[in-house]
């Protein structure tokens, strides 16, 4: 059962200009990329195979690489991101295999992987049940997923403490990116009962939920269906 989403621009990837801007502006935030890394690092094993979904520029991913022997693979629907990616993964002499895919209709065989991140994406997936229904198809048996995006009650101060110091932007950058966050993705965002109600009709049926800092983490395991 599928979703019917009334927000705007959900579902289109991040092309050309905007992919490029945003990749140059995120790379100043790679302490929060190691974070995220780190917190998947934690859940799983050496040789596990892992989905990063909605990579953007990749660094999550590539950040990940460096931590163990893991088999990534990234899938993002914009070819601009997807190229970047590629040339950064190349740069850092890391092995990531980055693809072009929808979420909600990926080109991946079932029961792939063991664990699947999802960092600052899932507010603009188009078909959001549509998509958790996937993960669940391409995580083995027992697989996690862990699903970190932003609270839609982040007040307007921690979004400004974010970017002056997690993002370290200033000037125009600054400028611009509170407000995208303040008529964007904060309009996006999903708060927690919404996000329940979407697990609770997709195969994952439960999820656990944890605020951090402007987001949450959402927590989710492939248990047997029968």
């Amino acid at each position: 059962m599928s979703t019917t989403v009334s927000k705007g621009y959900k579902g289109l990837g991040m092309n050309g200009f905007i992919a490029t801007w945003y990749a140059k502006n995120t790379q100043k935030n790679m302490a929060a990329y190691r974070r995220s890394a780190q917190l998947v690092a934690e859940r799983v094993s050496e040789g596990a195979t892992i989905l990063e979904l909605a990579p953007g520029p990749g660094y999550l991913s590539i950040e990940l690489a460096k931590l163990g022997n893991y088999h990534i693979v990234g899938l993002d629907i914009s070819a601009t991101f997807v190229e970047i990616a590629q040339a950064k993964a190349r740069e850092a002499g890391v092995d990531v295999d980055f693809r072009l895919g929808n979420a909600s209709h990926m080109p991946l065989a079932d029961d792939l992987f063991d664990f699947i991140v999802c960092s600052a994406a899932f507010k603009n997936f188009s078909e959001p049940v549509q998509a958790l229904d996937e993960m669940f198809r391409v995580l083995k048996p027992g697989g996690k997923a862990l699903i970190i995006d932003l609270r839609p009650d982040a007040s307007i101060e921690e979004i400004d403490t974010h970017i002056r110091e997690d993002m370290d932007l200033t000037g125009m950058n600054f400028l611009l990116t509170k407000w995208t966050f303040k008529h964007m993705l904060l309009k996006r965002a999903y708060p927690k009962d919404e996000i329940r109600q979407f697990v609770s009709r997709s195969k994952f049926k439960r999820c656990t939920i944890d605020d951090d800092a402007i987001g949450m983490h959402i927590g989710l395991e492939k248990h047997s269906i029968n």
